[in-house]
């Protein structure tokens, strides 16, 4: 491979950003592919995808090159040599890259690999407590697996088109996608593709959604007809797919506490032909209160720390703290108390999270089950998904009924 100047600038001024003033990655991803309307589909793709890369193996490649932050743009330029001479990238002369030691960044790489949290790139105390929740031998091989690119994957739209005739259009497209077993409407892409532009998802075809993600509500068991609640709806990834189980018939409320995340969705449900969805925003308590004991289904897609989707948001680990894991913990406990009371007698409750952490997942479950509340619902079944099994994000799921 060869370096081209105005790519590598573009890439060292968007780490900057992330790293000395907290822009998140994919927004500043997002301005550094405008930037130049001349780059090709390979131009923006190395932007973008050495910007993730050197987000995600921060720790790791600083140490390599003894930086420490706020980084300069030098010592940002020292990290960049680390990836182009670990990636086996030949370095231009230029003068960024004068008296880079090519010798010695390989054996440092060789000698930091031996610890996990540098060769693995995460915090300390991240590191420690992924380890003490789930063990060091699944917690080495789910380390590893959070660091892999994630996969592109569709979730079809069945109020608008079949598996079979998506893949032929987007074939045809030379976008080549395979099925993927145990999931019903996905589709994964075998070569990376902007899908955004092509006239099927204009037209609402399908939904870029992950693997994993799109299980939690099929897990809901939903029938047509039914009246069903999704409380932490966002803009709508798996309101949308309840739509589509349900084939627009009964009724899907879509709550948040975010009118502009619901905005979205409004958007994303005229695109995809779903009528069935009314969005209402929480502004006050009253909105819950009014849906006590009237919902045959709830979804509570929790608030986390959302530590199984670092595939595809490297910049969490370096943005979040360890008091925010347990401010987020207490939210959830009272949002399961509150939400599960919308569930009438005989409803079912689906608890997701797209966190692998056990005190976030079946933890929280089993002190619902304990509490007075709780103790009107039984547990019918969950799944814990961790990527290095899956290929997927890491997701939990917990299926609840009300006596």
């Amino acid at each position: 491979m060869r370096l081209h100047k105005n790519l590598c600038f573009a890439t060292v001024d968007g780490l900057l950003l992330i790293f000395n003033e907290g822009h998140y990655a994919d927004k500043v991803v997002q301005q550094l592919l405008k930037r130049d309307k001349r780059w090709g589909s390979r131009d923006r793709g190395f932007v973008a995808e050495t910007t993730y890369d050197i987000v995600r193996w921060k720790r790791l490649y600083a140490e390599i090159a003894e930086v420490k932050e706020p980084f300069n743009r030098d010592e940002i330029w020292r990290m960049f040599a680390v990836w182009a001479t670990l990636k086996g990238i030949t370095l231009p002369d230029w003068k960024y890259f004068e008296n880079t030691p090519t010798r010695k960044i390989k054996g440092r790489f060789d000698e930091l690999s031996k610890t996990r949290k540098i060769k693995e790139s995460f915090p300390d105390w991240m590191d420690a407590l992924a380890e003490k929740e789930l063990g060091e031998k699944i917690w080495s091989k789910e380390a590893t697996a959070l660091n892999q690119q994630a996969d592109v994957v569709l979730r079809v739209n069945t109020l608008k088109t079949t598996k079979e005739k998506l893949k032929e259009e987007l074939f045809d497209l030379d976008i080549e996608t395979e099925e993927v077993p145990k999931h019903v409407n996905a589709l994964k892409l075998v070569e990376r593709a902007n899908v955004f532009t092509t006239d099927m998802f204009q037209k609402g075809h399908f939904e870029v959604q992950d693997g994993s993600s799109q299980l939690v509500a099929e897990y809901l068991e939903v029938e047509p007809g039914m009246r069903v609640v999704d409380t932490c709806a966002g803009a709508g990834g798996k309101t949308l797919h309840l739509a589509s189980i349900m084939e627009n018939k009964g009724q899907i409320i879509a709550l948040d506490i975010y009118a502009n995340k619901l905005k979205e969705l409004k958007r994303r449900a005229k695109r995809a032909g779903a009528h069935n969805i009314e969005p209402r925003h929480i502004d006050s308590t009253k909105v819950i209160k009014k849906l006590y004991d009237q919902a045959d289904r709830v979804l509570i897609d929790a608030p986390c720390s959302g530590l199984g989707v670092l595939r595809r948001n490297p910049d969490a680990k370096w943005k979040m703290q360890p008091e925010f894991i347990e401010k987020i913990k207490e939210t959830q406990a009272e949002i399961l108390n509150s939400y599960s009371r919308m569930v009438k007698s005989g409803g079912k409750l689906v608890y997701a999270t797209c966190s692998i952490l056990p005190s976030e997942n079946q933890e929280q479950v089993a002190k619902f089950l304990a509490s007075d509340n709780g103790k009107e619902f039984s547990l019918v079944k969950d799944k814990k998904i961790l990527s290095h099994q899956s290929g997927f994000d890491g997701f939990y799921m917990a299926l609840l009924e009300r006596k």
